[in-house]
């Protein structure tokens, strides 16, 4: 195994079924203003942002909402998000959706105190915030399993009208304070999104897989994660109901 590297994940998770009931714990170590960003409302439908608001209000949290975060957010998204973020003094960002929710989630958290053209800064340049600034605290509730993005300090944006997409990972300062994890949730997505997700999961495991010729530990703990994703895929795919199959699936993604 080559190379050097440190190690340090500070996010913590919460996962199952019942791993919604610790948000309220989780909402006593921030502020009162909390920024909730959510896609195009499949969270109303399903019911699962009636939940978090519940909880969000007998928490006494002012809620500032931002609802229409696309697959893949846009430069001009994220303009918005963090005008608002701004505006209303937000004290937390809560991304309650998929993996584009929590990248633009992180995105936003690094750009709202950034001194300067943020997205020259951070994607174009590839810099990290400077060790000074003022980085808002992010918490994910994810309704989606594919990127990983509930665990790491990763993003990727949208200059829609250069077509350009940019990704940058920034240190460990961006990464979530905490994710929630319901496998029941990832049961709302329809079929399609739900095939899309696993595609996504194995994909990203090759990409690190195949990316060198060492001897790496780290190339076996991913032969049994795409093994794990191969059993639990042909199950989900047969009853997407299977709470074990969609659990692992879950978990192997992130």
């Amino acid at each position: 195994m080559q190379g050097n590297f440190s190690y340090h994940n500070p996010t913590k998770l919460y996962f199952g079924d019942e791993s919604l009931n610790f948000l309220k714990d989780e909402l006593k170590n921030f502020g009162p203003v909390v920024l909730l960003n959510y896609g195009s409302g499949s969270v109303k439908r399903n019911g699962i942002y009636d939940q978090v608001v519940d909880i969000l209000q007998e928490s006494g949290k002012t809620i500032v909402e931002n609802p229409g975060v696309m697959s893949n957010p846009t430069l001009e998204k994220l303009r918005e998000g963090i005008q608002i973020a701004r505006e209303n003094n937000v004290d937390l960002i809560l991304a309650l959706g998929g993996g584009s929710v929590c990248d633009y989630s992180k995105a936003v958290a690094a750009s709202v105190f950034c001194e300067g053209d943020y997205w020259q800064k951070f994607w174009l340049r590839q810099e990290q915030p400077d060790a000074d600034q003022r980085l808002l605290p992010v918490g994910c509730i994810l309704t989606m399993a594919g990127t990983g993005s509930e665990m790491n300090a990763g993003t990727v944006i949208t200059d829609a009208e250069h077509t350009f997409k940019v990704g940058h990972v920034f240190d460990d300062r961006l990464m979530p304070k905490f994710s929630i994890l319901n496998p029941k949730f990832t049961m709302t997505v329809p079929d399609n999104q739900m095939k899309a997700g696993i595609y996504d999961i194995m994909n990203h495991i090759m990409e690190q897989y195949f990316s060198d010729f060492d001897d790496n530990t780290s190339d076996y703990l991913a032969e049994g994660l795409m093994r794990s994703l191969i059993v639990s895929s042909r199950a989900a795919v047969k009853n997407p109901q299977d709470y074990e199959a969609r659990s692992n699936i879950m978990w192997t993604a992130t």
